[in-house]
């Protein structure tokens, strides 16, 4: 009878141990995902700038401050923008307003990417190291291809 007990109680043993395994398994698949889940939770942004108004270029600078401050800070929020057309002409480095280029500078430090459409470069023969600084080309030549990929991407569209 003796012998019954104690492989009983390994018995039990083994099952608690078990349990104990799963649990501690589950908990930690929990926490990555919980981990992955705050990157996929993101809200993500495209703010589009095509005119040549001033104002509205300001203005959007100004908005996405905004938003990315509603949104809790730049680590809740993935912000794109996307300028290309005559609205080049207001980031060239030598005529830039100075509080346009106050506004970029901000939200670049919060995290945005600023792209310049590379077809807008060539049309306007003005290249990269001739704008303000921070912008990078397009992930597709093309702003509105680009534009259009955000979007299947999952980026709210968003024009001041």
């Amino acid at each position: 009878m003796f012998k019954k007990t104690n492989e009983c109680k390994q018995t039990w043993v083994l099952i608690a141990l078990a349990l104990l395994m799963g649990f501690l398994v589950l908990s930690v698949n929990v926490s990555l995902a919980g981990a992955h889940d705050d990157e996929a939770h993101k809200v993500k942004v495209l703010y589009h700038v095509d005119g040549k108004d001033l104002a509205t270029a300001k203005y959007a600078m100004a908005l996405i401050n905004k938003h990315i401050e509603a949104e809790g800070g730049p680590d809740k929020i993935d912000v794109k923008l996307v300028v290309h057309g005559p609205a080049l002409n207001l980031f060239k480095v030598e005529s830039i307003d100075p509080g346009l280029k106050a506004g970029l500078k901000k939200i670049i430090d919060k995290g945005v990417d600023a792209e310049m459409c590379q077809v807008s470069m060539k049309l306007f023969e003005t290249p990269l190291d001739k704008l303000a600084p921070g912008f990078k080309p397009t992930g597709h030549p093309v702003a509105v291809k680009r534009i259009a990929d955000l979007q299947q991407e999952g980026y709210l569209y968003i024009k001041p």
